[in-house]
């Protein structure tokens, strides 16, 4: 249980412009209205972006580079017990398809790390994620390869290789052993069909936290 806690779902604010109005050029309006939107036209839209994991209490949180995007101003971090607060992005690693991001929250429920080196082919694993802010989605699966490389989404060359369904709500998210502890970051997604189905990837636990110590001293 411990671990479906620990991982949080990862959105963006943005501001998005709704339909403008008719008279939005109409010198007539400009002049009574100045520059104002008369309808409001500033939506302000939570976009869902994926998965993050909880790596200690006090609010460190791990997820994918391609999860948190080039540009993303405003992140926000929602936690299994319904809390929401602003995230803040420490530092990326494009090769290694991993961010850190930081909340200032303490007490969090963070995931054991695990050791990655040690997984078996057929070893079983769950791939957790938080798509939404109020839902958790845990799948099954085996370990099918570890030392997977040219998978073609990243420079690194060290993938674990899962059948648990990894996709864009869970991309971020944990892959934990049967023992709930933390052995992969789930990323990039591959199949023939541009679905979801049959093949999975994790970046290795061992290499997430030989990232994540470089993105936080440097």
């Amino acid at each position: 249980g411990q671990a479906v806690k620990g991982v949080a779902n990862i959105s963006s604010l943005q501001v998005v412009r709704r339909a403008n109005s008719p008279f939005q050029d109409d010198p007539f309006f400009q002049y009574f209205f100045g520059d104002q939107d008369m309808y409001g036209a500033r939506d302000r839209r939570s976009m869902s972006l994926g998965s993050g994991v909880i790596i200690s209490p006090d609010g460190y949180i791990v997820t994918n580079n391609h999860v948190v995007g080039e540009n993303v101003r405003e992140i926000t971090v929602a936690f299994s017990d319904n809390r929401e607060v602003k995230g803040r992005v420490i530092g990326t690693d494009p090769a290694t398809d991993i961010a850190l991001l930081k909340v200032d929250l303490a007490g969090l429920p963070a995931v054991q790390w695990g050791d990655s080196s040690k997984l078996q082919v057929g070893e079983w694993v769950l791939a957790i994620g938080s798509p939404f802010q109020l839902s958790r989605t845990v799948t099954a699966g085996i370990i099918s390869a570890t030392g997977r490389s040219n998978v073609g989404f990243s420079e690194y060359e060290d993938f674990i290789q899962t059948d648990a369904a990894i996709n864009p709500g869970n991309s971020g998210g944990a892959l934990v052993n049967t023992r709930g502890e933390l052995v992969g970051i789930n990323t990039g997604i591959f199949s023939q069909s541009g679905g979801y189905q049959g093949i999975g990837f994790a970046v290795p636990s061992t290499l997430v936290q030989h990232v994540v110590n470089d993105l936080r001293q440097f």
